[in-house]
Order: C-alpha cells, then sequence, then structure tokens
C-alpha cells in the first residue's frame, strides 16, 4: 500500500487521477444532495445514459476532442431533460415511465452510433464511457473537470438560498417571485456538467453512485442541509480518493472501486449513524423497553398501594411479568429509592411522586385526546397508555395550560397536580 501511494504522488498521470477524481467526489457529493431531496435519483441516471448520443455526434464532427465532447454530451442531456419535462407535464404518462422512455431510447441510439462507427474502422471504446477511465485522464480533461468542478461548486453557494426553498417549500417560492421551473431548469444544467465531468472518473453507468450514495450517507448523520452539503462533499472525496487508491494496489478499475468504496461507507453509517444507525436505534429501543417496564411496576405498585393491597403475588399479577423481570424491575426501583423490598414490598415516598408524575401524563394526554383531537373516553386509554413514556414535563406543563389546567380527566378521575 505504501508503494501505491508512492507511486500516486510521484507520478504525473496518477496525480491527475487522484485531482481529477477529488473534484468529482466533491461536487457530485455537493449536487446530489439537491437530486436526492427532489427526489430526482432516476433522473441523474437518466442523464447520465442519455448523453451518449451526444458523445458520437460530436466524435462524428470534430474527432476524439475533449471539448467537443462536453458540448455534445451538455447539449444531449438538457435536450433529454426538456424531453422528460415536456412528457411529465403535457403527455398522460407516468413520471417516472417518461424517464425511462426518454433515456433508454438515447442510450440505444447512443449505442448504436458507436457500432456504426467502430464497423467503419475507426475505434471508439464504449467500455471507456461506461465504466470511466480515470487513469488515462489529460491535462484538457483535467482543465476541463476543474472547470466545471468550480462552476458547480461556486453556483451552489452563491443560489444556495434559491435551491433551498425551491427544494423544500416550492408554493412559498412562487410567492416570493422565484421561478421553480428556472431553478430545476438550472438544476438539469448543473447535473449534465457533473455527468459530463465524472465520464473520465466512473463512466456513465456509475455516476448516478457518486451522486446519489454520498449525500444518501450525509442525509443519515445530519438533518441540516449545510452540514449535509459539507458532509456528502467530504464522502464523495473520501470515496473518489479512496477507491482510486484501491484500484491502483489491486490493478482493477477505477470507477467500480470508487462506487464499491462509497457503498461500504453508506451501509458502516447504516449501522453506526448516531441517531438513525440502526445499532443506535435498537439501543435507544432497549432502553425505552426498559424504561417503560421500570414505570410500569412503579404505576402499578403506586395503585395497589392505594388500595393498601401491596404485595410481590399482586403486582405480578397486575404485570404478568415472569420472577425475573419483575424481580430485576423491583431492584432497579430500590436501588433508586422508589421502593423498598425487605422484609416487605413498601412503596417510598419517592415512588408515590414519581407515579403521580406518570397518572398525571395518563390522565393529561387522555384529556387531550378528548378534548381537542375528538375520541370518545373509549378509544384514549391504549394511546395513553404509550405516550404516558414519552411526555417530558416542558410537554405536560403546555398541554396542562393549553387544556385550562383541568382537575379531572374524561373518566372523572382526578388529576394529579405537580409536587403531589
Amino acid at each position: 500500500m505504501l508503494d501505491t501511494l508512492e507511486l500516486l504522488f510521484s507520478q504525473e498521470w496518477a496525480i491527475r487521477a487522484l485531482i481529477s477524481s477529488s473534484i468529482v467526489g466533491l461536487m457530485c457529493g455537493a449536487l446530489g444532495c439537491f437530486i436526492v431531496l427532489r427526489n430526482m435519483a432516476l433522473i441523474g441516471d437518466a442523464l447520465s445514459h442519455a448523453i451518449l448520443p451526444g458523445i458520437v455526434i460530436s466524435f462524428i464532427i470534430v474527432g476524439y476532442s475533449t471539448i467537443g465532447f462536453f458540448l455534445g454530451s451538455v447539449t444531449a442531456g438538457l435536450l433529454s431533460a426538456f424531453a422528460i419535462t415536456w412528457i411529465q407535464r403535457n403527455v398522460n404518462t407516468k413520471n417516472d415511465a417518461a424517464i425511462g422512455i426518454v433515456f433508454t431510447a438515447m442510450f440505444a441510439i447512443g449505442v448504436l452510433g458507436i457500432s456504426e462507427i467502430n464497423s467503419q474502422g475507426v475505434h471508439l471504446d464504449l467500455k471507456d464511457f461506461l465504466f470511466g477511465s480515470i487513469l488515462g485522464v489529460g491535462n484538457e480533461d483535467l482543465y476541463l473537470i476543474s472547470g466545471i468542478g468550480l462552476y458547480v461548486l461556486l453556483s451552489i453557494v452563491t443560489f444556495y438560498r434559491y435551491l433551498f426553498v425551491t427544494t423544500f417549500q416550492p408554493v412559498i417560492a412562487e410567492t416570493m417571485g422565484i421561478s421553480v421551473k428556472m431553478i430545476h431548469y438550472f438544476l438539469m444544467l448543473m447535473l449534465s456538467f457533473v455527468v459530463v465531468a465524472s465520464l473520465k472518473a466512473v463512466g456513465v453507468i456509475l455516476v448516478v453512485a457518486m451522486l446519489i450514495t454520498p449525500a444518501s450517507t450525509a442525509l443519515l448523520l445530519s438533518d441540516k442541509l449545510k452540514i449535509v452539503l459539507i458532509i456528502a462533499s467530504f464522502l464523495g472525496f473520501l470515496s473518489a480518493v479512496l477507491g482510486l487508491i484501491i484500484s491502483i494496489h489491486w490493478d482493477t478499475t477505477p470507477g467500480p472501486a470508487m462506487t464499491v468504496v462509497a457503498t461500504l461507507i453508506y451501509f458502516l453509517t447504516v449501522l453506526f449513524a448516531p441517531k438513525k444507525g440502526l445499532l443506535f436505534k435498537s439501543i435507544r429501543s432497549k432502553k425505552l423497553s426498559t424504561k417503560i417496564r421500570f414505570e410500569d411496576t412503579l404505576k402499578q405498585a403506586f395503585r395497589l398501594h392505594q388500595k393498601e393491597n401491596l404485595s410481590y403475588t399482586e403486582l405480578q399479577n397486575r404485570l404478568g411479568y415472569t420472577n425475573q423481570v419483575l424481580k430485576k424491575n423491583l431492584q432497579s426501583l430500590a436501588k433508586n429509592g422508589l421502593v423498598k423490598i425487605s422484609p416487605e414490598l413498601v412503596l417510598t415516598e419517592s415512588g408515590q411522586k414519581e407515579a403521580n408524575k406518570l397518572v398525571r401524563a395518563h390522565r393529561l394526554w387522555e384529556t387531550y385526546l378528548v378534548n381537542q383531537i375528538g375520541l370518545t373516553a373509549e378509544q384514549i386509554h391504549e394511546d395513553a397508555e404509550k405516550y404516558e413514556h414519552l411526555l417530558t414535563e416542558e410537554m405536560l406543563a403546555a398541554l396542562d395550560e393549553k387544556l385550562g389546567f383541568p382537575d379531572v380527566d374524561p373518566h372523572g378521575s382526578p388529576i394529579p397536580r405537580i409536587g403531589e
């Protein structure tokens, strides 16, 4: 691996590949956030395939030219974007079907064109366009990728507010005088640029992965768009660089290696993201289940205490827990000073206060469901049993005030006050 890194920073072709892949990763990550949030992933895939006829036509006109490929690809991409949008808005065809119709037709035309060119003895390798050829990036390619990357990133920074409001609140954007349609086509233009710039790095088939995967990963890590943009850009950069290093070290194709790295990072995030990761969700779910069992034990002990019938046997009959679970709950309650277990089961003063809070939460929520939502008294108990464990003191205070500080719940039971 050290030999690979030494090669990466010593050979001119490797340095060009490193710079190019880094720029592609950055701009794909940043732009991909808006593509994902606008549910345009399939359009990104469509444009990446639809540019192929533009490459063929530019090759016929000007030969093997980076600028020619760029102009032809962008033109084909924009024509495809307009065609898709026109069909979606004017023809009785499903949105995803319109995308599929246009991009498959354009891709097929491109493949036919390349086949025809190759049959005439002129070599135009379809594989390079499908899967990329980052190790063959020349100076002209590098200038083009750098220029597009700078343009895209500056455009996102400059028009961030317009992109933000049209993404999340298009109706409000219209009332503010912002043309949602114009922003949509501007995004299509940037998407076409990014697809063309990514041709050398990952090819038309895999560019959608670099657009979608880092952005989707970033959205698992934050809910703030500015932070999401930064994370997605970094992850796109990291995926591209690590994929390039791996491909050189194991002598494999760079584009697929970058895609695999981005996907691995995504699945690691799916497992370990602090808020949305499956592991931490499982831990939080387990903690909540334990808390609910703990509080249910306390509440039932309080009810039996009020009837002067608190005993281990009666408590187990009420809860339906096994001996092991009930003993564990009672030990936790005793550790927190809410009950005394020996010589007999006794609810302490602190335990009564904590239980009163649960009863208060339960009855306030039942009152809210009847008075504000319009449910009947027979419909509310199960819902209140769930939410009494989730309502914080601040939420209960706001709920109490909204209801006008009621004294009884819909069943006629008194609602305990704070401190009782």
